[in-house]
């Protein structure tokens, strides 16, 4: 049998030592869903929250099938070899395996005169905004920024958990940095332009307003990439890599996930 953990802290033990702010969404009780095998004592335990799925203590088969039923595409990381050789064998074809790269948590790395001087470079012709109760329904609209406020129900919840910076083009959203997540004390980042846009430095622009607006909320910017560029964009920003790791793409179609 599969649980949601209504008393998530239960399972806060399996998950010790795994940095991972989407993690800590789910067991403060913020956003997201804990699946576990007990509800009394959990011995395996999955963290979902919007594309991803966290897997830890003991590999559980019941949790690696139910968890992605009914979705589209799922990102799943394996707390152990078990845990991957469980996806693999569940999903099959389905589970394609990526590197992802995770960066550490350094609240005092960044050097706020740098970014900025990012901000302040900002491209003749554009404007920055912080995200505001207009942009975010808007984004919930538009199918190519929708994961910058995708995991929040409303806008006091983003008021509440969330924080963005978007930059406009003739009052269009063209590029934006915002929270694809959030917990008591940060956010998870989500990065992306549009692609009539890119390779303008924009990313690297809202990308620094979002940070320092963060730093001043006494927030932590968490960011986990998907990809080399997106790796590259955060060193830039003042990152550093801790470890690429290993995850899976579990797809029942052909959408890919645009998720930095």
């Amino acid at each position: 049998m599969v649980y949601r953990l209504k008393q998530t802290e239960k399972a806060a033990p399996l998950f010790a030592g795994w940095q991972e702010t989407m993690i800590w969404s789910c067991l403060q009780g913020v956003m997201g869903a804990v699946f576990t095998d007990s509800t009394d004592q959990p011995a395996s335990a999955a963290a979902l929250l919007g594309d991803f799925c966290f897997l830890a203590g003991k590999p559980n088969r019941e949790l690696v099938w139910d968890v992605p039923k009914g979705r589209d595409f799922l990102i799943m990381v394996p707390g152990s070899r078990g845990w991957a050789e469980l996806i693999e064998r569940c999903h099959g074809s389905a589970a394609k395996k990526v590197v992802r790269y995770a960066f550490k948590k350094e609240p005092g790395v960044f050097d706020r005169t740098r970014l900025q001087a990012a901000v302040d470079g900002l491209p003749k012709g554009y404007d920055l905004q912080r995200m505001d109760e207009t942009l975010f329904w808007r984004c919930k609209e538009i199918k190519w920024c929708r994961d910058w406020v995708s995991q929040y129900e409303n806008y006091s919840m983003y008021q509440r958990y969330g924080l963005g910076a978007v930059i406009l083009k003739d009052g269009d959203p063209v590029s934006g940095a915002s929270s694809y997540s959030g917990y008591r004390g940060g956010i998870e980042i989500e990065i992306d332009t549009r692609e009539d846009h890119r390779r303008r430095g924009l990313a690297f622009v809202c990308g620094a307003k979002l940070i320092l607006d963060c730093l001043a909320r006494d927030w932590y910017p968490g960011w986990d990439a998907q990809n080399p560029w997106s790796a590259a964009l955060a060193g830039k920003l003042g990152y550093h890599l801790e470890s690429e790791y290993e995850a899976y793409e579990v797809i029942r179609n052909e959408q890919m996930s645009d998720r930095h």
